[in-house]
């Protein structure tokens, strides 16, 4: 584009590059003009020179348009700056809803192929030429399909998951094997434990004793290793281990061979235990030998269960209260804690998949204001899925029992660490009120919960629970992957409660050192079984 000026000032032309084309041509007249005017001139027309650069371009642009670029422009523009906008958008979407509205209400018509894929689906609506309300139907059979292959590898994870949980890793069945073998061949591992000069101390109520139940030999050595190292007088420490028979020769075995620094261990069986007769627990023979019950435990997970229903997090609960530990007479044992240790007026009862780091002799100090159970409250805190349990999260409140006599909102405590008042607890007939209410949940075919061995006890320690500290006991790390690193290293207790456990394949990885740390690595049982090994 060029600006020309004639040599007589009387004209000025705005032409193309070529030369040929005259876009613009202002011609003054004869009479004198000044300097200042002319130079007005120019200015102005400079202004406007891009302007006619872009029409010009439009124009080339859009030759083959059925509207000039000015036709265009106000066409797209004019009804914004009248405040109106073409609304043809909104009504196709306000007829999409009317049509999915409408198909949602009907049965997917009987013989509908279904697309494997959106862009096969949109190939087809082509092809077809169908309509609003058969593309409507082949969405929706398709969202459903594919809902239901979700549910259903959702749910084969979750039984994958809860059978990893419940069966015993080889690692971990080989160190017991070898332990007990050495049991029987080596004099030394039978020794006894603790040493004839150190029995009183077993019934000594200025020691700090813990009683832990398990039938896994390295979680039980994980959990003695942990107090041990987290304790400021682990002299003054004594661990009552107590396992059922057949794991009995392995677990002394180890405590025998790997004394653990000033710790005092004894290891008994339950059977060992005069008084766990049958005339004294007739409820959990009961238990151990009813059909029914066995059957819900051992039987098939699947059966009766409503999938379409039923969300993956309650299908996922109820694959934990089916756990088989739940009728081991090992994990009712901590109600009979003031028959089984007599002499002894306060313990702390600790969970096998829990890890110490902290010490934990002031839960010695705390005055339980005469209730039995010291505890934490689990109805409150910063994860809202792991501390958010009520009785309503346990409990059937359908059933009639269960509705006259608890209150839905009341709030709940955890097992895994607690301090037991044991003067108190015999005072009381919470054994008596946990047999009671076990029976009556045989009777209602076990409907009245759904958990395992705490929602009894919920009911036998009912306004016996003294709440303590938070920070003494985190919940979770068997379940809640996105547990707080940080709230995990200053917990004093940590708890692995839920199917992930550190021991097994399946436990969270960014969670596992927390326990693995009280592993010895370098002793020749747990090297020779290749326990944890990747």
């Amino acid at each position: 584009m060029q600006l020309h000026i004639s040599p007589s000032m009387r004209s000025i032309t705005i032409s193309s590059n070529n030369g040929f084309t005259d876009l613009m041509k202002i011609k003054v007249a004869a009479r004198h003009i000044s300097y200042r005017t002319l130079f007005h001139t120019i200015l102005i027309v400079a202004f406007l020179l891009p302007f006619v650069f872009i029409l010009t371009a439009l124009v080339t642009l859009e030759g083959a348009n059925k509207c000039s670029s000015f036709d265009c422009f106000g066409r797209r523009f004019g009804p914004r700056f009248l405040g109106r906008v073409d609304d043809s958008g909104q009504k196709l979407v306000r007829d999409f809803y009317k049509i999915f509205n409408q198909v949602i209400t009907e049965e997917i018509p009987d013989g509908l192929k279904l697309p494997d894929s959106f862009s096969q689906l949109v190939a087809e609506l082509k092809n077809n030429h169908y309509d609003a309300k058969t593309f409507a139907f082949s969405l929706r059979a398709m969202m459903e399909k594919l809902e239901r292959e979700i549910r259903e590898s959702k749910v084969s994870e979750l039984m994958n998951r809860h059978f990893a949980a419940s069966s015993i890793p080889k690692g971990i069945h080989c160190f017991s094997l070898r332990l007990t073998d050495e049991y029987s061949s080596n004099a030394y591992a039978r020794r006894q434990l603790p040493s004839p000069e150190l029995l009183p101390v077993l019934s000594n109520n200025s020691y700090h004793h813990f009683v832990l139940s398990t039938d896994n030999i390295l979680a039980a050595s994980v959990v003695v290793t942990s107090v041990a190292r987290s304790s400021l007088e682990p002299e003054k420490v004594v661990f009552h281990v107590i396992t059922d028979k057949k794991t009995y020769a392995g677990m002394h075995s180890w405590f025998a061979l790997n004394p653990v620094a000033s710790i005092i261990v004894e290891v008994k069986g339950i059977h060992q235990f005069d008084w766990l007769t049958r005339e004294n627990v007739p409820v959990l023979e009961a238990i151990e030998s009813h059909h029914d019950f066995r059957n819900y435990y051992h039987g098939n997970h699947i059966a009766g269960e409503n999938l379409s229903n039923t969300t993956p997090r309650s299908f996922a609960s109820k694959l934990q209260a089916r756990s088989p530990k739940y009728i081991s007479l090992l994990n009712h044992l901590r109600i009979y804690l003031p028959e089984l240790f007599p002499d002894l007026d306060k313990v702390v009862f600790l969970d096998d998949d829990v890890v110490i780091q902290r010490d934990l002799s002031p839960l010695w100090e705390i005055d339980l204001q005469g209730k039995v159970n010291g505890a934490i409250e689990t109805c409150k805190g910063e994860d809202e899925w792991v501390m958010s349990k009520y009785f309503k999260n346990y409990f059937n409140f359908s059933h009639p029992l269960i509705a006259k006599h608890l209150d839905p909102d009341e709030c709940a405590w955890a097992y895994g660490m607690n301090i037991f008042d044991l003067r108190a607890w015999r005072k009381t007939n919470i054994r008596e009120t946990y047999h009671f209410w076990l029976k009556e949940n045989l009777k209602s075919n076990l409907t009245m919960w759904k958990l395992g061995t705490l929602p009894p006890a919920l009911i036998a320690f009912k306004g016996r629970v003294h709440p303590i500290d938070p920070s003494w006991h985190m919940l979770g790390l068997g379940y809640q992957r996105k547990t707080n690193i940080e709230n995990v290293k200053r917990a004093a207790v940590i708890h692995y409660n839920g199917q992930s456990k550190p021991w097994l394949e399946i436990g969270f990885d960014h969670l596992r050192p927390f326990w693995t740390k009280y592993v010895n690595y370098s002793n020749d049982f747990v090297r020779n079984c290749h326990i944890l090994e990747s």
